[in-house]
């Protein structure tokens, strides 16, 4: 499915909401971003930290396919939804 850049950024508040109720997650992603409780409040409007949440999930294979079966989203899902948001259009080699 191809998404729009409206659909790309609610998947990633799907994922952001997702990775908030995790209470394993939040620390790791707290950690890794040096985001603070009120980065995570702005940065829901914010099409480039959204794009950051995917970026992080997308690092561990079982955290993307927990976050799809928990929303039931196609497993490719959040990598679709990545490419519309800043940065996604970047050619990678992973």
């Amino acid at each position: 499915m191809k998404h729009t850049r409206e659909s790309a950024e609610t998947i990633a508040l799907r994922c952001l909401g997702w990775l908030l109720a995790n209470e394993e997650l939040v620390p790791v992603f707290m950690g890794a971003t040096g985001a603070g409780e009120d980065d995570l409040r702005r940065g829901a409007s914010d099409p480039a930290f959204l794009a950051g949440v995917l970026d992080f999930v997308m690092m561990n294979d079982q955290w993307v396919i927990d976050f799809c079966a928990a929303e039931q989203l196609a497993t490719d899902a959040p990598m679709q939804a990545r490419v519309m948001l800043p940065g996604g259009q970047e050619e990678h080699w992973t």
